[in-house]
């Protein structure tokens, strides 16, 4: 199975990155340097050759993480294959396997479960990518987050990508170029990945992941083109019942009452999933680090001395990570009462075809029918007004009341 396989919908990307790992592979084949003098300016080797830093963007569930991975396999790519012209990336060879599941010594992957990526994260990222490949072939860096930097950290960054490392390759994903600084992009070769189609996310997981072709379907249909979502609804009732109750608020904000309940429900549902994330990794992690610095056996057992740092730093780091999945949660509710209205809108002007929720096209059809398409656009723009809010800090009782009571009024 090639490393390819997972980037749904994505062959254009996919040409680009195959041509560019050739190219990595005859710089190494000719013995060539590869740092800045040939690196520095991405457009000298037009869309195809080698570069030192990348941008993937693309809308969430696209898949820019999953193409950063498999660009570093193909870059880190042994097989045999390769000397007949093979395509880099067979996903066999160590190099592919290891860069795949992340034990790879030269392929380094960073992805934040807080709000923001700080400057000293990024600096000693940026001290470990300074250092040769083990394997003498490219030492890979992926930022996942790298629209989470802040702007210290950013800087930190610039100043790495400026001056690259011999054999250094970044792999930056952000959902936009606008989401990285001028500086940055402008020292990166850009890629700009697409929603994958449904029929294509509805494949992969017929084919990966072994589920029913209808609830594959329904899945990739639901989530909209986002492939972890899809995956997520058809394999976690849960994720599916929560879904529907979002989807019922259009149905819910007859009174202020009623919105100022269902703003309270969304909220709440939300804070459950942080709190089921953090019973599930917060307990492990407390428990390795006192194990790490040698607490007393048992549960409460005592701490020694100059250890509360660590213990206080990693509370607050948990602290953070349960705001983010918070907001992360609220956020996919968010998307999916968006995805109501359009298809609202869609049956309001007679649009053709199968409704993101086709499942609930009697609701769709009846709130239709109560209401004008500009008052539909209107709670649209309410939707989305509450996202960017969210984004701001705002609190997310406050942000998700407005939208309600929005709703309401039309």
């Amino acid at each position: 199975m090639s490393v390819w396989d997972d980037l749904v919908g994505q062959e254009q990307v996919v040409e680009q990155l195959v041509a560019a790992a050739r190219s990595a592979r005859a710089v190494l084949e000719g013995g060539r340097s590869s740092g800045a003098e040939e690196q520095a300016a991405p457009a000298a080797a037009g869309t195809t050759g080698m570069t030192h830093a990348w941008l993937f963007t693309g809308p969430p569930g696209s898949g820019m993480a999953t193409a950063a991975r498999a660009f570093a396999a193909a870059l880190q790519c042994t097989s045999p294959d390769l000397e007949l012209g093979g395509v880099p990336g067979c996903g066999f060879c160590e190099g592919c396997h290891t860069a795949l599941i992340g034990s790879h010594a030269d392929v380094e992957s960073v992805r934040t479960d807080v709000l923001s990526i700080g400057v000293k994260e990024t600096r000693e990222l940026v001290r470990s990518a300074s250092m040769s490949p083990a394997g003498g072939r490219w030492q890979v860096i992926i930022l996942e987050d790298s629209d989470r930097l802040t702007e210290g950290a950013a800087n930190v960054l610039l100043k790495a990508i400026e001056e690259p490392a011999q054999r250094t390759v970044w792999l930056l994903c952000a959902p936009s170029v606008e989401d990285a600084l001028p500086t940055i992009r402008s020292r990166c070769r850009l890629l700009v990945l697409r929603t994958p189609p449904v029929a294509a996310v509805a494949d992969v997981l017929v084919r990966r992941d072994g589920i029913e072709p209808e609830m594959a379907a329904f899945a990739a249909r639901a989530a909209q083109g986002h492939i972890g979502r899809a995956r997520r609804l058809a394999l976690d009732a849960g994720a599916r019942e929560r879904r529907a109750e979002v989807l019922k608020l259009p149905l819910r904000v007859a009174d202020l009452g009623a919105c100022l309940a269902g703003a309270q429900s969304l909220v709440d549902a939300a804070a459950a999933d942080a709190k089921q994330v953090a019973e599930e990794v917060d307990a492990k992690e407390t428990e390795d680090l006192r194990a790490a610095l040698g607490a007393a056996a048992g549960v409460g057992g005592r701490m020694p001395r100059g250890t509360a740092g660590a213990m206080k730093e990693l509370e607050d780091r948990q602290k953070r990570r349960a705001t983010r999945t918070q907001r992360d949660s609220l956020d996919r509710a968010l998307i999916d009462l968006s995805s109501f209205y359009r298809d609202v809108l869609a049956v309001q002007f007679g649009a053709a075809g199968e409704l993101s929720n086709e499942e609930m096209r009697a609701a769709v059809e009846r709130v239709a029918g109560e209401s004008r398409p500009e008052g539909t656009l209107r709670r649209i723009e309410a939707v989305l007004a509450c996202r960017t809010a969210l984004e701001r800090n705002v609190a997310p009782l406050l942000a998700v009341e407005a939208m309600a009571v929005a709703l309401r009024a039309g």
